[in-house]
C-alpha cells in the first residue's frame, strides 16, 4: 500500500484538475455566477492544474512502461519455464529409457489426458496404453501420475534453479563385465 499512496496522490490531484476545468467550463455555458476571483489567482490555479494532469499523463506513462516491461520479463520467464519443462522431460525420459511410445504416453499422460483419450491419440488398444503406463511408472520409480507429475514439478520448484542431476547409470545385466 505504501508503494500505492504516491499514484493515489497523483491520481487524487488529478482528479480535482478535472473538476476544476469541467467546473469552469459548465459554469460558463451554464451561466452560474460565482464569486469573482482576481485574474492572477485563476491563472494561479489554471497553471497548478493544467501541472497536475501533465504529471498524471508522465506517471500514467511511467507506469504503462512498467507494466509493459513486467508483462514481458513475466512471457519470458514462461517461455524459459516451458524450455526448462521440455528439456526435463527430455532428460527424465532418457534417464528411464523409456521407448519411443513410452515417451509419447508419458508426455500425454503429464498433459492430463485419459487413458482412453490417449489410446484414441494413438490408435492402439486402452491395454496396450495401460502396459505402457504401467512400465514407464515402474521405470521412473512411482505408483502412479500423480508421482510421476510431481517428480517433475519438484525439479521446477527447486530453489537453487537446478535440475536434479542423473543418477549413474547402472550397469547393464546383459553385458557381461571383464
Amino acid at each position: 500500500m505504501k508503494r500505492a499512496a504516491p499514484y493515489i496522490a497523483i491520481l487524487l490531484v488529478q482528479a480535482l484538475c478535472a473538476f476544476f476545468f469541467v467546473s469552469d467550463i459548465l459554469s460558463s455555458v451554464v451561466g452560474i455566477r460565482s464569486t469573482p476571483i482576481s485574474w492572477e489567482m485563476r491563472e494561479a490555479l489554471e497553471i497548478g492544474a493544467a501541472f497536475g494532469l501533465v504529471l498524471g499523463v508522465v506517471v500514467g506513462g511511467v507506469m504503462l512502461r512498467r507494466a509493459l516491461r513486467d508483462r514481458h520479463r513475466a512471457e519470458e520467464q514462461l517461455r524459459r519455464a516451458s524450455g526448462a519443462f521440455a528439456d526435463l522431460l527430455r532428460e527424465r525420459f532418457e534417464e528411464w529409457r523409456l521407448t519411443p511410445s513410452e515417451k509419447d504416453v508419458a508426455l500425454f499422460a503429464i498433459k492430463g489426458m485419459s487413458t482412453a483419450e490417449i489410446a484414441q491419440l494413438r490408435s492402439t488398444s486402452e491395454g496396450t496404453v495401460k502396459a505402457q503406463t504401467n512400465a514407464i511408472y515402474r521405470k521412473a520409480g512411482v505408483t502412479g501420475r500423480p508421482q510421476l507429475l510431481s517428480l517433475f514439478i519438484e525439479d521446477l520448484m527447486r530453489d537453487d534453479g537446478a535440475i536434479r542431476p542423473m543418477p549413474e547409470a547402472a550397469p547393464d545385466a546383459t553385458v557381461p563385465v571383464k
